[in-house]
């Protein structure tokens, strides 16, 4: 019954990785564990109305997005076609021509169709159901299905990697603002230590190499700040291109009013429901899935398979238009079509061994996702954790600096000591000045790369496959997959199933 081919040999070397099992790291351990997942809005903690009303319109106008959406209805649209193949198929033919015949009795011979106009007409109904025996139409519409899902899941990604995106391109937006401020304060103190060292020459107690030693700045903080604005200009053009705008959309972005006092937490459940918050995660749960339902496919293929066909229809040469609706030129057709791989060249076994290594390699790339979803969290709590210390220090830096550039410049003042005390002094307070802007900028930035770790709020553990559906099922008996088929208990919960696995729209 099953004719030459045999699978015997053909199967999956790889399981999906449990992430319960992993070794998070001394970072994760250590770190609290009693912050929730992130909501979906996560953005809002940085308390900038200006901010949300960008991601807003990124997400409504992103044309990637969009692109996005659109994998997602395409996918939903092939499951209907892949649904298709369950349900019963009727097609009609209708055919009317008019014919002349030619009054040629050399070749025809005498007849009365000679030199005669006549109507030969056919009409046709059939039907055909596959009886799909070994379950390869249903596997293939899971298959399908879950191609959807991916895709949800895979524009859910999207989604969340353009807000971690367009939150750094903003957090770098208010850092340039930081430093543009730090460069206009630096070049008016360096313009009144030029007017101080004029007054001082003028006076008979400077000298003319003060006087060009606190000119020399004065080019380089000036390109400074017109670097700055350069770089405020590109981040405008950047923010508008992220929101689906163009350039000048950014012209009308005002400073950014950034703020963060979230406490930096992780879940109590990490990592054991990272793979249903992360959408990048859940994608590859689904393809694992779907390569799962590919190899049911390939198996289904071994078996015989029957389908039932049946036409009705009439058929007329000559006569009247309607000749061929009599009931005298009607017939039928009725009965079962059996088909059964013999001898097809290896082409079964060669179908099943690719399900199969690509049921492999969707495994190997969800555990590759996972241990790199890990990895991202533990960078992000080891940065964010660094990050603070790194601030309390830049802080306390900035501070002993700025007294020493003050003292500095009231010594000159006072002639107590050279300008040479204040170039150092100076130079000292602008690196710690920067310092404090970039390192408060790189901790918002971290803690968005954070919240892209954990998954934005973006899925629910609910959103993905069951672990019994990452794996292939077990190939029965002729006979058992015969009742198994005929039952109405396995018809009912093959429509529970769909209607339960049907992909939900793109959020």
């Amino acid at each position: 019954m099953t004719g030459c081919a045999s699978s015997r040999g053909i199967a999956p070397q790889q399981t999906p990785l449990d992430a319960a099992r992993l070794d998070v790291g001394a970072a994760v351990q250590a770190a609290e564990r009693s912050a929730r997942w992130p909501d979906a809005d996560w953005w809002r903690a940085f308390r900038d109305p200006q901010l949300d009303s960008l991601v807003a319109a990124a997400i409504a106008g992103n044309p990637s997005l969009a692109a996005a959406g659109a994998r997602v209805r395409e996918a939903q649209s092939l499951a209907g076609v892949a649904a298709a193949a369950l349900a019963p198929h009727v097609t009609g033919n209708l055919s009317i021509t008019r014919q002349h015949w030619a009054d040629n009795p050399l070749y025809y011979g005498p007849g009365e169709l000679a030199n005669q106009d006549t109507w030969n007409n056919t009409g046709t109904l059939g039907f055909s159901y596959a009886l799909d025996l070994w379950g390869g139409d249903e596997r293939a519409h899971e298959r399908s299905l879950d191609a959807a899902h991916e895709r949800v899941a895979d524009r859910r990604a999207a989604q969340l990697e353009l807000e971690v995106n367009l939150v750094h391109a903003y957090v770098d937006f208010s850092k340039q603002y930081a430093l543009l401020d730090i460069a206009v304060d630096t070049l008016a103190r360096q313009q009144q230590l030029v007017a101080l060292a004029e007054r001082r020459l003028k006076g008979g107690i400077g000298t003319q190499l003060e006087l060009s030693q606190a000119q020399a700045p004065l080019p380089e903080y000036e390109r400074r700040i017109e670097a700055l604005r350069e770089a405020l200009e590109l981040d405008r053009n950047q923010l508008a291109a992220l929101t689906g705008k163009g350039p000048g959309a950014g012209a009308a972005l005002g400073r950014p009013t950034l703020a963060l006092d979230a406490p930096v937490a992780l879940p109590s459940a990490l990592p054991a429901e990272l793979i249903g918050h992360r959408p990048d995660v859940v994608a590859a749960r689904w393809a694992v899935a779907g390569a799962a339902r590919g190899i049911d496919v390939a198996h289904a293929a071994f078996y015989p398979n029957i389908n039932l066909m049946a036409s009705l229809g009439g058929f007329a040469a000559g006569g009247p238009l309607f000749q061929f609706l009599h009931a005298a030129n009607g017939a039928w057709t009725a009965g079962p079509a059996l088909s059964l791989p013999i001898f097809e060249g290896g082409a079964l076994r060669a179908r099943l061994g690719a399900a199969a290594a690509g049921y492999d390699e969707a495994v190997d790339h969800y555990d590759a996702t996972v241990v790199a979803a890990l990895k991202q969290i533990a960078d992000q709590i080891v940065q964010l954790h660094s990050l603070a210390t790194q601030q309390s220090d830049a802080e306390r830096s900035a501070s002993v600096a700025e007294r020493s550039l003050r003292l500095a410049q009231v010594g000159y003042k006072r002639g107590l000591n050279d300008y040479v005390n204040v170039v150092v002094s100076e130079t000292q307070w602008l690196g710690a000045q920067q310092g404090v802007a970039q390192v408060r900028a790189a901790r918002l930035a971290a803690y968005a790369s954070l919240m892209g770790a954990l998954g934005g709020g973006l899925t629910v553990p609910a959103d993905g496959p069951e672990a019994e559906a990452m794996r292939s099922a077990p190939q029965v008996g002729l006979g058992d997959r015969l009742l198994g088929h005929l039952a109405p208990s396995d018809t009912t919960a093959t429509a529970a199933h769909e209607a339960g696995a049907a992909p939900a729209p793109a959020r």
